[in-house]
């Protein structure tokens, strides 16, 4: 160990690289993440945190803790669109507020069989709780203010340049991971260019667009609507959507720019003047911050992996942030990969172990890019009438007809439980099929499955548990019947390749009917790698899971 400065460094403290610190520390792993900037997110950015990433908040222990975080707990979390933010509403889509998500959850069944509602928070509140759990994790040091200027692979190490107010140091780490963003040094350092569509023209969700942190503390008094997390104005001149950050006036707000026009123009005061435009009110307005940025992205790297570096969240990603799927599909890249390395640095992976995070979590990143895109068009395509603020009888029917095509609209964005939770790894070379079709794949609904490659499926169990709570932290062996054969087996497989397996034995909530097998080989990232009937193939289910 003492020839090596970490483990692995990783390049970035956004919620990636910090969910990986916290994913690394856990497992007794080593990690350095440095980040240029000076401290967490200080800008809103995401600000919807999706099922699947509450559950893994859950498996680290804070889902509670983040769930208590950005608006009041009894906020009303719907979507809403109007003529403008203040004026004519003309559409909403409900949705439980944080109090409720706990309790509502344990009723569901079918797509929204989840040990977790999504909640919505703004990313500037969850990095600071990823940042507190990953430092107080023995073997885990953040530093900001620090630059990877340049970096090395050797055959078991990666020498780093990194240059803070310290002056440049050359460290060497096992393994590198950029997480360093839109602009990744890792990533162009390898000369990965994108694939996908770029710069997408739209109506609404398409070019330049202004982002604007403002707080308008008179809002809630002055708007005669309801309040909503998520707004949308929809009208001929003043296209935009903003979310509600604290509840309290302050929002995160984005107005569609022309084609051609240069945000770089614009001061405060137009900032300002543009969310008046958008409110449909003259209030008092400050500006926090504001900067330009391109909507219309559908966009992955060409690669993921090489050696003994890898890249995840926007570093190997874009999106137009439909649906919330950004931020999201970055923090799965780190659940997936944590495991991975972890394994790679105890020595007990085979070679194909680190080499799937790309084949599995590349694949995932085009079909989420490919959601993001067809709801960005679905919003952004539709044109305003110019009528559709009149008041008058056309005017009327005008914002019936665009409120009937938001309501279908708001569920397609906003109810997405096959997105967030129906991500797949078929074709993987660590998963072993038992040769079942997959379910079908859709944004908008989730089969429960436990056909391998796909997310373990949850229940409740009896006495209120979740079962994913019962699951071991890294591995674990689910037995859904009584007299099934084979965990021995398992065990002993798992003994000899140093695997950390937890042989769990629950046999009521209809798990035999559901897992349809009697066996279920449980990944560390609540993936099934194997299901079958016996422990008959015990070893090389182990081995083939763990890469050899």
């Amino acid at each position: 160990m003492a020839e090596f400065d970490t483990d692995v460094l990783v390049v970035g403290a956004g919620p990636c690289g910090l969910m990986l610190a916290n994913e690394l520390g856990r497992r007794g792993v080593r990690a350095l993440v440095v980040d240029s900037k000076s401290t967490t997110a200080v800008n809103p950015q995401a600000n919807a945190t999706q099922a699947r990433t509450m559950e893994h908040y859950r498996r680290l222990g804070f889902a509670d803790e983040v769930r208590r975080l950005g608006l009041p707990v009894d906020y009303p979390t719907d979507i809403a669109y109007f003529t403008r933010f203040c004026t004519q509403e003309i559409a909403r889509f409900s949705l439980p507020a944080a109090k409720d998500a706990t309790q509502i959850v344990r009723g569901l069944s079918g797509s929204w069989s989840a040990a977790e509602l999504p909640h919505r928070v703004s990313q500037k509140f969850v990095e600071p709780v990823l940042l507190k759990h990953a430092r107080a994790l023995p073997g885990i040091e953040v530093r900001f203010d620090a630059r990877l200027v340049g970096f090395r692979e050797g055959p078991d190490h990666v020498e780093a340049d990194v240059d803070s107010a310290q002056g440049l140091r050359t460290l060497r780490a096992r393994y590198l991971v950029g997480a360093d963003g839109a602009r990744s040094f890792v990533r162009q350092a390898f000369g990965w260019g994108w694939v996908g569509d770029t710069r997408t023209e739209r109506a609404f969700m398409g070019g330049r667009m202004l982002a604007v942190y403002v707080r308008a503390k008179d809002y809630y008094r002055l708007s005669p609507n309801k309040p909503a997390w998520m707004y949308v104005a929809f009208n001929p001149t003043h296209r935009a959507y903003m979310a509600a950050v604290d509840g309290r006036g302050e929002f995160a707000f984005h107005a569609q720019l022309a084609p051609g026009d240069d945000e770089s123009r614009y001061g405060p005061q137009d900032g300002a003047a543009f969310f008046r435009h958008a409110s449909g009110l003259d209030m008092d307005v400050e500006v926090l911050s504001m900067n330009g940025w391109t909507a219309g992205h559908a966009l992955v790297a060409e690669r993921m992996h090489h050696g003994r570096v890898a890249i995840g969240g926007d570093a190997a990603h874009l999106f137009t942030p439909a649906g919330g799927m950004g931020y999201n599909t970055g923090v799965e890249d780190a659940v997936n990969l944590g495991w991975k390395l972890a394994a790679c640095v105890r020595g007990i992976a085979g070679p194909n172990l680190l080499a799937s995070y790309e084949a599995e979590r590349w694949a995932v990143a085009r079909r989420n890019t490919g959601f993001a895109r067809a709801l960005a068009d679905s919003l952004g395509k539709l044109q305003a009438p110019a009528n559709v603020e009149d008041e008058t009888p056309e005017g009327a029917a005008a914002r019936a007809q665009a409120g009937d095509y938001f309501n279908r609209h708001a569920r397609e964005e906003f109810n997405i439980p096959g997105f967030t939770l129906g991500a797949r790894y078929d074709g993987s070379p660590v998963i072993v099929s038992d040769g079942a079709a997959p379910p079908p794949d859709g944004p908008n609904v989730y089969h429960p499955s436990a056909c391998p490659g796909g997310r373990a499926p949850h229940v409740w169990l009896a006495d209120g548990r979740s079962l994913y709570d019962s699951f071991g932290f890294e591995w674990t062996l689910l037995v859904t019947r009584d007299n099934a054969q084979g965990a021995e087996a398992f065990a002993a497989a798992a003994r000899a390749r140093g695997m950390e397996l937890k042989v769990l034995r629950e046999t009521g909530a209809g798990l035999r009917d559901l897992y349809e097998a009697d066996l279920a080989l449980v990944r560390p990232d609540q993936v099934v790698a194997w299901r079958g009937a016996d422990g008959a193939a015990a070893q090389a289910v182990v081995d083939r899971a763990l890469g050899f």
